[in-house]
């Protein structure tokens, strides 16, 4: 004999699963965590990746992309290197790059969250000062 199931409880087994499914690489964000920094060489600049839906830090990204540049400022060609730093707190990744003058930098990321069958992709601005 097969168990039987309330209408209600199985509306609420395929609202679930609908949910789950709807989650995607768009339910992430990527955050400056000082959003204004020195200008200079070998600047730690750090990145806060949140999951949207519940607030929390993503400490499992694997960030296998990434480009500072001017382009809010209209210089895109002004790029500079990028090196990954370890990680000192969960779900904040961090990198040593150059910011050769004031003005706004770009920082564009692609990273791979555990579960999540997209990229993540995001870009952040941030500022240099004197």
């Amino acid at each position: 004999m097969l168990p039987k199931f309330s209408a209600a409880a199985v509306a609420a087994t395929l609202s679930l699963a609908a949910t789950a499914a709807m989650a995607g690489a768009g339910d992430y964000a990527f955050e400056p965590v000082n959003p204004e920094m020195k200008k200079g060489d070998d600047v730690t600049l750090a990145v806060r990746l949140t999951n949207k839906q519940t607030g929390k830090p993503v400490s499992d990204a694997v960030i296998f992309k990434t480009r500072v540049d001017m382009a809010p400022d209209g210089m895109a060609e002004m790029e500079s290197a990028v090196a990954p730093l370890p990680s000192k707190e969960p779900g904040v990744y961090a990198f040593k790059t150059d910011l050769p003058m004031a003005g706004r930098y770009q920082v564009t990321l692609s990273a791979k969250v555990q579960g999540e069958p997209d990229t993540v992709t995001g870009k952040v601005i941030v500022k240099a000062t004197k």
